[in-house]
């Protein structure tokens, strides 16, 4: 099994209909719901942060770049 992380659940992510912690069967599946995942949250979230994805073991994990400011979604981010 191989699983799509998000590495901190923003307040756009937890508004929106993603899921976190995505078990899929192959690496290949994971690795293209990863891209699909960071695309969307790219080019559809408040923009406070851009997200990439990084492979760690057998796991994609969505990560945060560096932000641009402090809060996000008028809301604040939080670490889950």
């Amino acid at each position: 099994m191989f699983k799509v992380i998000v590495e901190k659940e923003c307040g756009c992510f937890v508004k929106s209909d993603l899921k976190n912690g995505i078990e899929l069967d192959s690496k290949d599946d994971a690795l293209m719901k990863s891209i699909e995942m960071r695309d969307f949250m790219n080019d559809e979230f408040c923009g406070k942060h851009s997200f990439k994805v990084q492979e760690v073991g057998n796991s994609f994990v969505i990560a945060m770049s560096d932000s641009a400011s402090n809060g996000c979604c008028g809301g604040g981010c939080s670490s889950h």
